[in-house]
Formats: structure tokens, sequence, C-alpha cells
């Protein structure tokens, strides 16, 4: 009696999660460190937030519009990748035939055994196991430009909204102490939370994400203090 395979593996995942990581990433540091800059160039409260919603509204279209060309182009590499496979198919099918017997030969099949899975594979779907096998396409690979636009912009938008939260709420006199606590805090929970989603038992991604959040913010206020301008 055969079984399904029904546990979830973190690759499932890696579609949105890069795209999401990314984007919170992103609109933690880049509106933390805006805010900073505005705030640390003696700008009052509504300066502030305006500069901030800017920064959202900005950040997560160009997010969601870097994610979509660039996973696009990922898209039209495997569409012209497959249609390349499919011609050749359609025109050669005996080589693409040795093609797929050399490729599993080569991860450990004996030839006649190659032979056998690689006649059975092509007989139920070439073209898919062409595109796995010897493209390395697959459904959790397979670019979704949609998804990554729409993951990314949304995570984008709501780690933004963080840093103008204590902007509404924290005396504006400590913003520049309240801001960046809060922000270095949203990334030790977000490095926390994608190691989670990766399945990864570390504190690595969670020192990774702080350091350099907190030397983007550090970078960002040190000019807006020295020009005593918005940078």
């Amino acid at each position: 009696m055969s079984r399904l395979h029904t546990e979830r593996h973190n690759t499932d995942r890696i579609g949105w999660l890069r795209a999401a990581v990314l984007g919170a990433n992103d609109g933690i540091v880049s509106t933390a460190s805006l805010i900073m800059g505005v705030a640390a160039a003696s700008a009052g409260r509504g300066d502030v937030l305006i500069a901030g919603i800017a920064g959202l509204a900005a950040g997560a279209m160009s997010m969601a519009a870097g994610e979509f060309v660039s996973v696009s182009s990922q898209s039209d590499a495997e569409g012209a990748d497959l249609a390349r496979e499919r011609r050749e198919l359609a025109d050669d099918p005996e080589h693409e035939l040795q093609e797929l017997t050399a490729i599993y030969v080569g991860r450990g099949l004996d030839p006649t055994l190659a032979r056998q899975v690689a006649v059975q594979l092509t007989a139920k779907d070439a073209l898919g196991a062409h595109a796995r096998d010897e493209l390395g396409i697959n459904e959790i690979t397979q670019a979704r430009p949609m998804q990554a636009a729409f993951a990314s912009a949304l995570a984008f938008s709501v780690g933004a909204a963080l840093p103008l939260v204590v902007v509404l709420l924290a005396p504006f006199a400590q913003l520049t102490s309240y801001v960046p606590a809060a922000s270095l805090l949203s990334l030790a929970l977000l490095g926390t939370w994608s190691a989670r989603a990766s399945g990864l038992r570390s504190w690595a991604p969670v020192i990774r994400i702080v350091f350099w959040g907190a030397a983007a913010m550090a970078v960002t206020a040190a000019i807006g203090a020295a020009f005593g301008t918005v940078v």
C-alpha cells in the first residue's frame, strides 16, 4: 500500500520567504534610517512623518516593481529554456533520451537502470523530466513574479510602518533614541522569524540582520547630524 508524501519542507516557502524577509528588512532599515536622518537634521515631527510616509509608499512600489521585473526575467529565461527543450524533444527524441540517461548515470545509477528510468519518465512526461533533471526547474523553484512582488511590497509596508508608529507615539525630543531601539528590536524579531520559517536553529540570522540594520541607521543619522539637512 502506497503512502502519500505529506511532509512540509522548508524549501516549499522559498518562493515568498526570500522576498518577504528582504522587503521587511528593507522597510524597517530604510524608513528608520530616513527618519533618523531627518530627525537629526532638526526637522519637526510633521516633516519626519511626511518623509517616512513618502519613503514607505515609494519603497513599497520600488520593491514590488524590482521583484516583479527581476523574477520575470528569471521566468522568461525558464520559458525560453523549456521552449528549446520542447523543440529538441520533437526533433531528436533519441538524443534527448540518451542525455537523460547520462544524467541518471552521473547520479549513481548503472547504465541499464538509468536507461529504464529515462524511458519510463520520458513516456510519462518527457518535458517535465528534462525540466526537472536537466534544467533544474521544478514547482518549488519556479519563478513566480506576482507572488514575489506582492510578498515584497506587503512586507516592506509592514516593516516601514513600525518606525512610523514610534514617531507618532514616542516623545519627539527622544526620537533619535526610540526609533533605533524599536527598529533593532523589530529586526531581531524578523531575524528570529526568518530563522524559524527556514528551519534554522541558530542566532546567525538575528545577528546578521541586526548588525547591518544598526550600521545603516548609524551612517544615515551621522550624515543628517553633520550636514544639518535631510539625506
